[in-house]
């Protein structure tokens, strides 16, 4: 996806380091260092779209296929100063439509549940919503005891 204010380059793969980078400048929803690490390893060799801005890249987001009809948003960061601009919905939408090509049928998403009630996972969920993904199921202790895992999906084909 390209507009005059930004572009959404991919699917790529090695840009891990690239991402890491981005997931440490948010310490609200990335602050544990080991998962930052990991995040970083995984992202290499995941179906990434990065989103730059004037030549910058802002934000990406990474894709984990599961089954042929089945896909996962499986991390988006977007740095701090490019938020509430309208990239992630556009990220998602262009994700979106390179998944129905795929003729991928549902996506997914993982998100901290509501039960934590913590307000940054709050306008994540909030901003799932928006986008049509509704909450299938919170997993208590998928992440351990104090972090409960709400996993929603949206039908795209």
């Amino acid at each position: 996806m390209k507009s005059d204010y930004f572009s959404i380059v991919g699917p790529v793969l090695n840009s891990g380091k690239e991402c890491e980078k981005i997931l440490r400048q948010l310490p609200e929803w990335f602050g544990d260092e080991q998962t930052m690490i990991d995040y970083g390893i995984e992202i290499d060799g995941l179906p990434t779209f990065m989103i730059n801005m004037h030549h910058q890249v802002c934000g990406f987001i990474s894709l984990k296929m599961h089954y042929k009809e089945s896909a996962e948003l499986y991390v988006l960061g977007i740095l701090p100063e490019y938020h509430h601009q309208g990239l992630g919905r556009a990220a998602v939408e262009s994700v979106t439509e390179y998944c129905r090509n795929q003729g991928i049928e549902y996506l997914q998403i993982k998100t901290l549940g509501p039960a934590t009630n913590w307000p940054s996972y709050e306008s994540t969920r909030r901003f799932y919503l928006s986008l049509g993904f509704r909450p299938l199921e919170e997993f208590p202790t998928l992440w351990g005891p104090n972090c409960p895992c709400l996993q929603m999906i949206k039908k795209i084909l």
